[in-house]
């Protein structure tokens, strides 16, 4: 495996991790649904994860069996294409209980596959 083709991604995924963090600290779930700009950073910000996500090879994504990889793969096509479906709960909800998770499993992969 060449660990550079896809070392990118996994530090794009922190970025827009980093970001989302930086984005929603100290506010609330009201707070999102009445930040017009707070939530499409957020939204698009999630897609980037998704989209990311879809560089890593199977046999890295297994090193980390406790991410959902499937759904992280398919939220940014349901953002894209069915946005209008997805409530703002739901995603204050990936926000708040799955990105923690995938950070730390992302911040794992990436130090164990960085150049030295």
């Amino acid at each position: 495996m060449m660990a550079r083709e896809f070392r990118h991604a996994l530090g794009d995924m922190l970025d827009a991790i980093a970001g989302i963090e930086r984005s929603v600290a100290g506010k609330t779930l009201a707070d999102y649904q009445s930040d017009w700009l707070l939530k499409h950073a957020v939204q698009r910000a999630i897609e980037i994860i998704s989209e990311a996500s879809r560089a890593l090879p199977d046999d890295v994504k297994e090193l980390r069996p406790e991410i959902p990889w499937p759904q992280v793969r398919t939220i940014g096509n349901v953002l894209r294409h069915e946005y209008h479906g997805l409530s703002d709960r739901i995603i204050w909800g990936v926000v708040v209980d799955e990105l923690p998770a995938l950070k730390i499993a992302v911040a794992a992969l990436n130090e164990k596959f960085k150049t030295h």
